[in-house]
C-alpha cells in the first residue's frame, strides 16, 4: 500500500497519469559519490538562503549611504539673470538687475534631528540584516557537518552490515547443508534464514540512509562540491558597488 501511494506521488510531481505509472522493484546497489577530503567554504555562497541574506545586507549597507548624503548640501549648476525690484517704476532700471553663473549650494539648517535618525535606523537594520546572516551562515555550517557526519558513519556502518550479512548467507549455506545430511533439523535452517533476512533489511536501511544523507549534504553544500562552479574575483567585484562599500558609523 506504502509503496503504490509513494508511486501515485512521483506520477503526479511528473504529470503522469498515477493508473499507468509504476517503478519496477530494483535491488539498491547504487553507491553514494565520494565526498573529497577538503570542502571548500565558499560552496555554500550558491546557497540561496545565504545569498538573499546577502544581498538583504547589502542592501541595508546601501541605505545608510544615502541616508549619509542627506548631510550634504544640495548643488545647482545654472547660470541665472534677470530684473527684481521693490517698486514697479524701477523694475526695469539697471540696479534692479541680478545674474549669478556658477554652482548653488541650499542646505536644511535645522530638522530637530531627523537626518540623525534615519541614519541610527538604517544602521540598526544594518546590523540586524548582519546578524541574521550570521545565523544563517552558522546554520549552514552545522547542517555541513551534520550531514557529512552522518554519511561518515553510516558509510562504516554499511561496512559492518555488509560483513554480517555475508556471515548470515555462510550460516545459512551451512545449515542447509547440515538439514541436507539429517545432522539439523529444518527449524534451524528457519532460524539462519530469519536471521539473514534480519541483516538484509538493516543493510538496506542502512543504505538507504547513507544514500539519503549523500542528497542532504549535496543540498546542504548549495549544489554538491565542484569548485569550478564558484564564482570568480572578476564576478564577485561586479556584485559590489560604492554604496556596498560604506564604512560603518
Amino acid at each position: 500500500m506504502a509503496r503504490a501511494q509513494y508511486e501515485h506521488a512521483i506520477a503526479v510531481l511528473i504529470g503522469t497519469d498515477p493508473s499507468n505509472f509504476s517503478i519496477p522493484v530494483k535491488p539498491l546497489n547504487a553507491v553514494p559519490p565520494p565526498i573529497p577530503v577538503g570542502v571548500p567554504s565558499q560552496l555554500l555562497e550558491r546557497r540561496p538562503d545565504i545569498a538573499a541574506s546577502e544581498r538583504s545586507m547589502a542592501a541595508a549597507n546601501a541605505q545608510i549611504g544615502i541616508a549619509d548624503a542627506a548631510y550634504f548640501p544640495t548643488l545647482t549648476l545654472s547660470a541665472q539673470a534677470g530684473f527684481e525690484s521693490s517698486t514697479f517704476a524701477h523694475l526695469f532700471s539697471w540696479p534692479s538687475r541680478f545674474w549669478s553663473i556658477g554652482p548653488s549650494a541650499s542646505e536644511t539648517i535645522f530638522d530637530a534631528g531627523l537626518r540623525r535618525a534615519t541614519v541610527n535606523q538604517y544602521i540598526e537594520v544594518y546590523n540586524s540584516d548582519m546578524a541574521g546572516y550570521r545565523q544563517t551562515v552558522l546554520t549552514a555550517f552545522q547542517q555541513v557537518e551534520d550531514y557529512l557526519a552522518a554519511v561518515r558513519i553510516l558509510s562504516q556502518q554499511v561496512q559492518q552490515q555488509q560483513a554480517a550479512t555475508q556471515s548470515a548467507q555462510q550460516f545459512v549455506d551451512l545449515e542447509t547443508a547440515r538439514y541436507e545430511t539429517g545432522v539439523d533439523p529444518y527449524i534451524d535452517v528457519v532460524t539462519a534464514q530469519t536471521t539473514l533476512l534480519s541483516d538484509q533489511q538493516t543493510l538496506a536501511s542502512l543504505h538507504t540512509q547513507e544514500m539519503t544523507a549523500s542528497v542532504q549534504l549535496i543540498e546542504a553544500l548549495g549544489g554538491g562540491w565542484d569548485t569550478t562552479q564558484l564564482p570568480t574575483p572578476a564576478q564577485v567585484s561586479q556584485k559590489l558597488t560604492p554604496a556596498e562599500t560604506t564604512i560603518q558609523k
